[in-house]
């Protein structure tokens, strides 16, 4: 069998945060050629201005290479802090007494009365309870409450500056998941059309309504990625399918999350949402320190490596990086580092092997299709690339939900469509009219030909309805041969 000259060898996507260390012109075409496929912009920091001039930036890259990138707003979400310390940080030691309180007048962290910004904190915490600062870099037990003030003991000791988080092991400690900072912000999303939103610390499926409501208020096209980083949403599976339906697609961030369960169990639990999230056809992104160290050093250590494959062997759609990209001194190297660990992984054999589904009854006629074209394609000789013609990009999303070493091309005439195609797993993104063109099949291939990646007499397995260019509508599965 020919080889398809696919332009893609990797199919697990990167997902890159912007910031100081790549907000640069060169810097952000690098790391689109070095293979960035989504951009993620952190709300919790920077302003509406510089947000909307890096995505300026990124969409005339893209456009320059030819490239559709998708790019996520990362709403800050209701993080639970401490307040400003009156020095630039304090060191905290086993044994210690501090004072954590809600009443800013009797705050004094010079005497170890430190304030928090969360009110209902003493009723949220009892006696014995571990509290997490600082991504758990800092232990304290709870000891007594008071109406205003939560007293602890320093069980593991550190260094403590300003607005450092807090959480609660095992979890508990919530609030609103959308601020009217978030909604300050969403209005910034919206009128830039990014396609993803992130929301921070969503509890329950409801969490996601106010921006669910605001995006269809302005028409907006932008897709939910619920961040899953709450020990409540994991507690139990009910809980997690509820959020995962709620959504348009989860990411595992692993900082809150690690913190709140413990990182031991962690890794079932990453395991666990990957599968629950592809079997509900929504995309899945695995966050936080995948490769931390290449912040200040120049190539990932082997655990890290690790960390990335396995991932990938379970079949995220997309890895992270967070840090190693925003104010890392090696941008491009580590976005280099991850892709080339993401097709090693894809190397192995289970990568292409499925027996995904096969007890599913369908009730879409456009999920049998995208599967039937997935099956055959795994199983039948000959076949070099998947083509799924879709509006909307669910065709080619479901599609990726199968295992496969070959490409799938994700080809719509709506842009935005392409762009967010850019997060799923194998899914090559192709903007195309089907409503300018005769033989709609025959164009594509030529299309595909003439990027290198179709040779005469090679076949393809290609989905479609009979309304091109209307969404929802995919009810045909055709085997095509292409010649020249």
């Amino acid at each position: 069998m020919q080889k398809v000259l696919s332009s893609i060898e990797r199919r697990t996507k990167i997902v890159a945060t912007l910031g100081p260390a790549s907000s640069s012109v060169e810097v952000l075409s690098d790391l689109i050629e070095a293979g960035v496929d989504v951009f993620r912009l952190n709300f919790s920091h920077g302003c509406h201005a510089d947000h909307s001039k890096a995505i300026e930036i990124v969409r005339e890259q893209a456009t320059l290479k030819n490239r559709h990138v998708g790019i996520m707003g990362d709403l800050q979400g209701p993080k639970i802090r401490i307040g400003q310390l009156q020095q630039d940080s304090m060191e905290l030691a086993n044994g210690q007494e501090i004072v954590l309180t809600i009443d800013a007048s009797s705050a004094n962290s010079l005497q170890n009365r430190i304030h928090v910004t969360y009110e209902p904190l003493p009723t949220s915490v009892h006696a014995e309870d571990i509290l997490l600062l600082d991504d758990g870099r800092i232990r304290l037990l709870v000891k007594s409450t008071s109406t205003t003030d939560v007293v602890c003991e320093v069980t593991q000791a550190g260094p403590l500056s300003s607005r450092k988080g807090i959480n609660r092991l095992g979890g508990g400690l919530a609030a609103d998941a959308i601020t009217e900072k978030d909604l300050e912000d969403l209005q910034c999303i919206i009128e830039n059309n990014l396609e993803f939103v992130a929301v921070s610390f969503p509890c329950r499926g409801s969490d996601l309504l106010p921006v669910r409501d605001a995006l269809t208020k302005a028409g907006s096209e932008a897709k939910i990625i619920a961040k899953i980083e709450r020990a409540e949403v994991v507690a139990n599976d009910a809980n997690l399918q509820e959020l995962i339906d709620a959504a348009d697609g989860v990411m595992v961030a692993r900082g809150d999350l690690g913190v709140e369960i413990g990182d031991p169990q962690l890794i079932g639990i990453q395991k666990k949402i990957i599968k629950m999230a592809r079997k509900s056809n929504k995309p899945v992104i695995t966050a936080t320190q995948m490769m931390e160290s290449m912040i200040t050093q120049p190539v990932p250590t082997r655990a890290e490596v690790f960390d990335v494959a396995n991932a990938v062997l379970d079949c995220t759609d997309a890895v992270m990086l967070s840090g190693e990209t925003a104010t890392g001194a090696f941008p491009v190297k580590v976005v280099e580092a991850m892709s080339e660990t993401a097709i090693g992984a894809e190397k192995h054999p289970t990568m292409v092997q499925s027996g995904y589904r096969l007890e599913r009854i369908f009730t879409q006629s456009n999920e049998c299709i995208a599967l039937s074209a997935m099956y055959a394609a795994n199983h039948l000789e000959g076949i070099s690339a998947i083509v799924c013609l879709s509006e909307s990009g669910n065709t080619p999303l479901i599609a990726s939900r199968i295992r496969s070493g070959l490409p799938i091309y994700g080809v719509s005439r709506n842009l935005m469509a392409c762009r967010r195609m850019a997060l799923m797993r194998g899914v090559i993104p192709l903007y195309f009219d089907p409503t300018q063109s005769g033989d709609v099949g025959e164009a594509i291939m030529s299309l595909i030909a003439e990027r290198g990646e179709l040779l005469s007499g090679q076949r393809i397995a290609f989905t479609c309805g009979d309304s091109p260019g209307e969404g929802g509508s995919s009810n045909t599965l055709k085997l095509l041969t292409y010649r020249a």
